[in-house]
């Protein structure tokens, strides 16, 4: 992880830029985090696992709810699967 100033990234965006296909550049305003710079490879990445943990969330969230199982075979009757 590597931190810098936005002044400094924007003074020296290339370099800004080369760096974060390796690791994320935290972006600072005043002494603060402002931003975060990734490649687009690491983002994907990142999307891809909170998109799947969304998934889990929601699976979880629906085997606690109450109610009747709907089998199988009626659901692929439902959908015209069958």
């Amino acid at each position: 992880m590597a931190t810098m100033s936005i002044s400094a990234a924007r003074g020296n965006l290339p370099a800004a830029v080369e760096l974060s296909r390796t690791e994320a550049v935290f972006l600072e305003r005043y002494g603060r985090p402002a931003a975060v710079l990734v490649s687009p490879e690491r983002y994907d990445e990142l999307m891809t696992a909170l998109e799947e943990s969304e998934d889990a969330a929601a699976f979880d969230a629906a085997m606690d709810e109450e109610g009747p199982n709907i089998p199988w075979e009626q659901v692929k009757a439902d959908l015209g699967w069958a």
